[in-house]
């Protein structure tokens, strides 16, 4: 008998009786199993994205020692801007470090140590810095400290986490004490971006100890303690007026969901980082309490390898396609901590974005049609995921119950964490990928699509995206970049081989005594940079 697919059966009470069960803290596993038995399907997406509280506009208090805890913490913490790889390492750059650059909830670079980035090639620029700076130990910012800062990344003696970034600055010099002179390899009309990331911080000419930091930024090095805490006090001559308002900031990790929660509930911190859809019916329920969620980043993706069987027939990849439930996959896998989107890595919040690209419907019908025309009915296909790829088994266990309503077998095979990135992604030709934020469309492009990529999860291979992906990257005409950037979105959504049904969020629960913080794109606490911005209603 053939199954037919009627959206009409679906209904709100469906919707709700869903939202009911996330609120009483059903996990991910009650959740499928609601969707094996039909009532997952036309939920909508943002249980809690479309309902978490924000942060009220108030007037910034001073005053009061903020006390954060993070998800992770690690002997490997570090204050050295070429050796930052970690959350905790990323949000001690932006406490006592400034960067050039900054970038908005667009991913649009606003100056910050820079005055100006002027350029007529998008190759050689010219950086004009802010003057009457100081660091923390009282020496005036200047060009040498620029030019030192951005040459140990590009220095392949010091295995700079940027490095792949940094290296395209051919050279970086000092045209006087207010203007550095960086030339590319070639043009990139994303350099201020670029100088805007994590590690792109300035720091003293000639620094090589970092026990503490010594930077230009809102907060000074009081306590530095690699795996156990950081505590940084306000910097007195900070040169932006309107900021850095608590007096101290104390960071700590606390690897363990429940216990940040109960720090939280128990008045001990004021910001647990990183939380999990299963606490935040606790938190949104305690009148003390507030959770703020970040559209977020990252993506679990699931890629087929087009060189390969079976995804070298055009008529799985389409069938896969169809049969993707993206409202479920955010509701039921991602509990509303994630966004449906359109298999094309850029997020909605870039200026890049085009919504004229719309993600294929869930259509198991139409999916069938393709499996069989493929000769794929009935025979087992392996699915490879792991925890490694934050999500994929949930996902693919979702694709394996909608897949056997249509005849069609999906073998999930679960592999460890440990070693996936090395022996499973981009290897095995039905697969799960996890890919972090990137701060340009250029980068994410270059990195995951263009021909030669090394990865290119599903080896895509177009020379006119190649070609085009160059025209972009250097070209300074803003209109002509958002057009091009458009159709490489177009083009990478109908023809490679890699879906990304959500983005995923990331949510931090605080106490309703902060204030000053909103959801940035870059994810997780405003994008790691809350010091300018945080404050205590004591």
């Amino acid at each position: 008998m053939t199954h037919q697919f009627d959206k009409s059966r679906w209904s709100r009470n469906d919707d709700s009786a869903v939202e009911n069960a996330i609120r009483r803290g059903a996990t991910r596993r009650d959740l499928l199993r609601m969707l094996a038995a039909g009532g997952v399907v036309a939920a909508t997406a943002g249980t809690f994205i479309g309902s978490a509280q924000n942060a009220v506009a108030q007037t910034p208090k001073r005053g009061g020692a903020l006390r954060v805890a993070l998800n992770s913490t690690s002997t490997a913490d570090t204050l050295d801007p070429v050796r930052a790889s970690a959350q905790g390492d990323y949000m001690r750059m932006s406490t006592f470090y400034n960067k050039l650059t900054v970038l908005d909830n667009s991913f649009t670079p606003q100056m910050e140590l820079a005055e100006s980035f002027d350029t007529k090639d998008a190759k050689v620029w010219t950086i004009k810095l802010k003057t009457g700076v100081t660091f923390h130990n009282g020496k005036t910012m200047d060009s040498a400290d620029v030019v030192y800062s951005l040459s140990r990344h590009v220095d392949p003696k010091l295995t700079s986490r940027a490095n792949a970034l940094a290296k395209a600055m051919i050279k970086i010099e000092a045209v006087d004490k207010n203007t550095v002179r960086i030339e590319l390899d070639q043009p990139n009309a994303d350099l201020p971006a670029i100088l805007g990331t994590y590690h792109f911080v300035i720091i003293p000419e000639g620094t090589t100890e970092f026990t503490k930091a010594v930077g230009t930024g809102p907060y000074m090095t009081e306590v530095f303690e690699p795996g156990i805490r950081t505590v940084g006090k306000r910097n007195p001559n900070y040169f932006k007026s309107d900021a850095a308002f608590v007096d101290s900031i104390e960071m700590f990790g606390i690897p363990d969901e429940n216990a940040r929660v109960n720090a939280l509930l128990s008045g001990d911190i004021h910001i647990g980082a990183s939380m999990d859809a299963r606490s935040a019916p606790l938190i949104k329920n305690n009148p003390a309490l507030r959770l703020m969620v970040a559209p977020g980043g990252s993506y679990t993706n699931l890629n087929i390898r087009m060189d390969m069987e079976p995804g070298s027939k055009k008529d799985f990849i389409d069938g896969v396609r169809a049969l993707i439930n993206r409202d479920a996959i955010n509701r039921a896998v991602l509990r509303g901590f994630g966004e449906p989107h359109n298999d094309q890595p850029i997020q909605r919040a870039s200026r890049y974005f085009n919504a004229d690209v719309v993600p294929p419907t869930f259509d198991p019908e139409r999916a069938k049609h393709h499996f069989e025309k493929a000769g794929l009915i009935g025979v087992g296909i392996p699915l490879i995921c792991s925890e490694a790829a934050k999500a994929s088994p949930d996902m693919a266990m979702v694709l394996q119950q909608d897949a056997a309503k249509i005849g069609v077998k999906i073998d999930v095979q679960r592999m460890p964490a440990d070693g996936y990135w090395s022996n499973q992604w981009i290897k095995a030709p039905f697969h799960f990928g996890n890919i972090n934020a990137r701060p340009t469309a250029d980068i994410l492009f270059s990195l995951l699509y263009k021909s030669d990529a090394a990865w290119n999860e599903s080896r895509y291979v177009d020379a006119k995206f190649d070609k085009i992906l160059l025209e972009a990257r250097g070209s300074l005409d803003e209109a002509q970049r958002k057009q091009i950037y458009g159709e490489m979105q177009a083009m990478v959504a109908k023809d490679a081989a890699t879906i990304i049904p959500a983005y995923i969020a990331s949510a931090d629960a605080m106490s309703t005594k902060v204030g000053g913080l909103n959801p940035h794109p870059l994810g997780m606490l405003q994008g790691y940079n809350i010091a300018d911005t945080v404050w205590l209603d004591a």
